[in-house]
């Protein structure tokens, strides 16, 4: 069961979305087409599998448009679907369907494709130890909802910005000097309850910051047996995470070998809609 995200932190989205959408003068085929006091049923039906993520913002995009709207969810975020499935089913005046559906669907599919190819990395290290998460490579406005979906797809969510913990990345280290200068700041600036990583892109910088004693060190773009060997350097003190290079080919692999974490920016930058319409009843 995943905690579902409260409504006032999606409402926000989906009304800019349909803003959008509607633009200057509304929806003028559906004014045009389709008698003011008409209802129609419909059902939100998957074509393809995949994982659920999402359904508050179909829910949401429908009741902004017609506050009396009936919605009823039949599956919970989270869910391995098989093509066919009917995740919801709404009772709607039909002007006001029909002028949120292509909102709806958008953000639907869109998050449910996340959760879905999330999944997909998921299974690839099953039984590894190894833990997926993401990244802030999401898109500008969508963030908690692609990490909510990243979290219904069964992976762990990375920092949300940059007040939620201190990761020194290369750029960080070279402005600073070096590894165990920057290393030396954060550990002067950090409170007691913020996390530090850095990220490495040789042994012999994961070896400058192992008495610095980061919570995280991030391996960036390491071979196989690179990470092997900094996985016998750390011996299990401080936790490693892999990043760069990772796809759905190579993260078995890479979580063979040791490492406790991988990152994953294509969950969230590259991941494919999943297939999902609104069909009358």
């Amino acid at each position: 069961m995943i905690a579902p995200l409260p409504d006032l932190l999606i409402d926000p989205v989906v009304r800019a979305a349909l803003a959008e959408d509607l633009g200057r003068a509304g929806d003028i085929t559906a004014m045009a087409c389709i008698p003011a006091e008409a209802h129609l049923d419909a059902v939100f039906a998957v074509r393809g599998r995949g994982v659920t993520a999402g359904l508050a913002c179909a829910r949401l995009a429908i009741l902004a448009m017609d506050p009396e709207a009936h919605f009823e969810t039949l599956v919970e975020d989270g869910s391995l679907l098989e093509p066919g499935t009917h995740l919801a089913k709404v009772r709607a005046r039909a002007r006001a369907l029909l002028s949120a559906e292509r909102t709806a669907l958008n953000l639907l599919g869109r998050l449910s494709g996340v959760a879905t190819l999330t999944r997909a990395y998921v299974d690839a290290v099953a039984e590894t130890g190894a833990r997926i998460v993401d990244t802030r490579k999401t898109t500008p406005g969508l963030r908690h909802l692609e990490k909510y979906a990243v979290r219904c797809g069964g992976g762990v969510n990375h920092r949300f910005g940059l007040d939620d913990a201190i990761l020194i990345k290369d750029n960080h280290v070279a402005a600073c000097g070096g590894v165990s200068q920057a290393l030396t700041r954060a550990r002067a600036f950090a409170g007691h309850l913020i996390k530090i990583e850095v990220e490495v892109d040789s042994l012999d910088q994961l070896k400058e910051a192992l008495p610095h004693r980061p919570d995280v060190i991030m391996l960036d773009n390491f071979s196989l047996d690179d990470l092997r060997r900094a996985v016998d350097i750390v011996s299990g003190k401080i936790t490693l995470e892999a990043s760069g290079g990772v796809n759905l080919s190579t993260v078995r692999a890479i979580a063979d070998t040791g490492v406790q974490v991988i990152s994953v920016g294509a969950l969230t930058h590259s991941a494919p809609v999943l297939d999902i319409g609104l069909d009358a009843i």
